[in-house]
């Protein structure tokens, strides 16, 4: 794949994301981020001008971290690039601001990676993409509702698929990469990652 700055995620996209998930200073770091220099791209360790490596406060931790980014990367279109320090960036914000919250993707993970322990022999970061698409697949995320006080499935579906999906469809690059420049609240279904908007 050659990625291109239309499809790479960048520090504004992760900032915008958090802004709209309702994070406190997110929207004003977005701002300030878009009046610089204009140059937000990855520098290799992470989204340049962030504290992307700083500690996880809060239940979600860097396996937590590792294994969110594993399912973006079976979510995303193929063609979009970053995901690594967009999705952590995401997190930890998340996880600092928001922490009942980060509880919910922490348990919600934790079942995902006993799940595919018990299925898989390994946990969901430890399989290739191919495997991990089977296992959403076979844990029946495409048809549960999303719902954070639902059955652990259900929680999943909520916690993991539709907090990606939400993190990269309220971005900049993800929203007008799909045609939601503005859209609001989580976005539709699984099925949306890959399809794109009708035309």
């Amino acid at each position: 794949m050659t990625e291109t700055d239309s499809t790479e995620l960048s520090r504004r996209d992760a900032l915008a994301a958090l802004a709209a998930a309702g994070v406190a200073g997110g929207g004003a770091l977005a701002l300030a981020a878009s009046d610089g220099d204009g140059d937000d791209r990855d520098d290799g360790d992470g989204i340049e001008g962030t504290e992307t490596n700083r500690p996880l406060s809060g239940p979600v931790d860097g396996d937590d971290v590792e294994t969110l980014v594993a399912a973006a990367e079976v979510l995303y279109p193929s063609e979009v690039g970053g995901i690594e320090p967009f999705v952590s960036e995401f997190v930890r914000g998340r996880a600092g601001e928001q922490p009942d919250h980060a509880a919910g993707i922490a348990a919600a993970v934790a079942y995902l990676d006993e799940w595919t322990n018990s299925w898989f022999d390994d946990e969901f970061a430890g399989l290739d993409e191919a495997e991990r698409e089977d296992a959403l697949d076979r844990l029946g995320v495409r048809e549960a509702d999303p719902d954070p006080d639902g059955t652990d499935v259900e929680r999943v579906r909520y916690y993991v698929v539709n907090e990606l999906l939400f993190a990269l469809y309220t971005s900049p690059t993800g929203g007008e990469l799909v045609g939601l420049e503005n859209p609001q609240g989580h976005p539709g279904g699984i099925e949306s990652y890959r399809r794109g908007p009708d035309v």
